[in-house]
């Protein structure tokens, strides 16, 4: 099928044991009334028989699993769909800490470089007449925004609306469109390298400037400036995770009050909920943390694709501040200078510079590097735009999902938050060995909003 793009290869080339390069998502559905008790079961043997597949979903590494095999892409003709379409069930009634703890499980385990690099499990056995579906896809085929693009326009905002198919099956409309290359042809990278070299040689003065500032800027946030902490450690492949979610409104609330914004909020939430964690195990440094914040760079009207088109900036979390209210205003002021530097350059001067703020983090996998500097930083945060209004899948409601991102070796947290229907949805994933007791950060995230609405009310 072609070479991979450099963005797609390299969660490839960082993958080990103790470091899976996969995203993920946990949904929570509501059974609809009047079905069966073999809803679940029936959902499952009807997904077995849809094996007309978008080329994004039969694609695996060419070659040799562990050779340059990681840089291009060939074409599965042997898919085994019950390989990758599986049915679970928890004991029932299946509480969400059971399904939180099987989700971590499978969570940790890498996918198979031989096959298509994605699963997708349906989860029966929930209380409260309700089942769950967990996918996991490699990051070198979609990142967050795609893969969140991917699964809501397979549902429908239409109750009654039947017969949809699940992300990875071709849908009718889709076989009037003309196929897209999608980046992954030689010719296609070629140009799409020799465009991006030309318009970095000839930023020209001016965008050089800003670049410099871009950096000089972020000086209290800047790589390798981040204090050492208990999260800034060497990881293994094991997963814990945690989810729940808010009101977008109360965050929404806090933002009018202060100016800040919606992401500034979400930022000042998590500042506060590391902080209290942090305190927990005498463990917060004195210099505040500091976040890498990815930014997505794909059109909003990006047709259904993979790939990664993802920049990122740094920004203080003022950790250091016993303050809500100081906390939030250092945020604001941190992340309101990078989006006005960012605003001057092209989206590929953007990944240029996010690249460089971020490669220390490679630098971790070179045996002794982690301890002759600083980490990079302390932990990502992410925050996906998702669908405003309530998602159906063939008559069942998504009530709920929750997104599974990557911690880094010595990034053992890592935080992203979806907001759906009103609400923002945390999921935090973590090093099972790295970081302890992650189920009470989500109390901590409760308490830290409510210390916000307080402080600006």
């Amino acid at each position: 099928m072609g070479v991979m793009p450099i963005t797609d290869s390299m969660f490839l080339l960082g993958e080990s044991r103790e470091h899976p390069m996969h995203v993920g998502g946990l949904q929570l559905y509501d059974v609809p009334a009047g079905a069966g008790d073999d809803f679940v079961g029936e959902l499952h043997r009807e997904l077995l028989t849809m094996v007309d597949l978008k080329p994004l979903f039969r694609r695996r590494p060419a070659g040799p699993v562990n050779t340059v095999g990681q840089f291009a892409w060939s074409r599965d003709d042997q898919f085994d769909v019950e390989y990758h379409v599986r049915l679970s069930a928890l004991a029932k009634p299946g509480r969400v800490r059971e399904l939180l703890e099987l989700v971590s499980r499978m969570h940790g385990s890498l996918l198979d470089r031989h096959r298509p690099l994605w699963e997708f499990h349906l989860i029966e056995g929930l209380q409260d007449n309700r089942f769950a579906t967990y996918t996991k896809i490699h990051h070198a085929l979609v990142d967050g925004v795609a893969a969140l693009r991917l699964l809501s326009r397979s549902l429908s905002e239409d109750v009654d609306e039947r017969g949809l198919v699940p992300p990875w099956v071709v849908r009718p409309r889709d076989q009037t469109r003309a196929p897209r290359g999608g980046g992954n042809d030689l010719a296609g990278n070629l140009r799409a390298v020799a465009g991006a070299l030309r318009e970095m040689v000839g930023m020209g003065p001016a965008a050089i400037k800003v670049a410099n500032e871009f950096f000089r800027e972020q000086a209290a946030a800047s790589p390798f400036q981040a204090p050492r902490s208990m999260l800034n450690v060497p990881i293994t492949g094991a997963r814990r995770f945690a989810a729940q979610g808010w009101p977008i409104d109360r965050l929404k609330a806090v933002g009018a009050a202060s100016g800040g914004t919606l992401n500034d909020v979400m930022l000042a939430m998590c500042a506060g909920a590391l902080r209290r964690y942090l305190q927990d195990f005498d463990a917060l440094p004195d210099k505040p943390l500091v976040a890498a914040v990815p930014m997505s760079l794909r059109p909003s009207d990006a047709a259904d694709g993979g790939g990664n088109a993802v920049g990122a900036i740094l920004t203080t979390l003022a950790t250091d501040l016993p303050d809500p209210a100081d906390r939030l205003a250092a945020i604001t002021a941190s992340t309101a200078k990078a989006k006005q530097l960012n605003a001057q350059l092209t989206s590929t001067q953007i990944l240029a510079l996010s690249a460089i703020l971020t490669a220390p983090v490679i630098l971790a996998a070179i045996p002794g590097a982690r301890n002759l500097t600083p980490p990079p930083f302390n932990l990502l945060i992410s925050n996906v735009p998702g669908p405003r209004n309530p998602l159906y899948w063939n008559g069942a409601k998504l009530v709920g999902q929750y997104p599974l991102s990557i911690p880094l070796d010595g990034q053992a947290l890592n935080i992203t938050a979806v907001s759906y229907a009103g609400s923002l949805e945390f999921g935090l994933t973590g090093c099972r060995r790295s970081v302890p007791h992650l189920q009470r950060m989500l109390g901590y995230l409760d308490q830290s909003l409510a210390e916000l609405e307080k402080a600006t009310g």
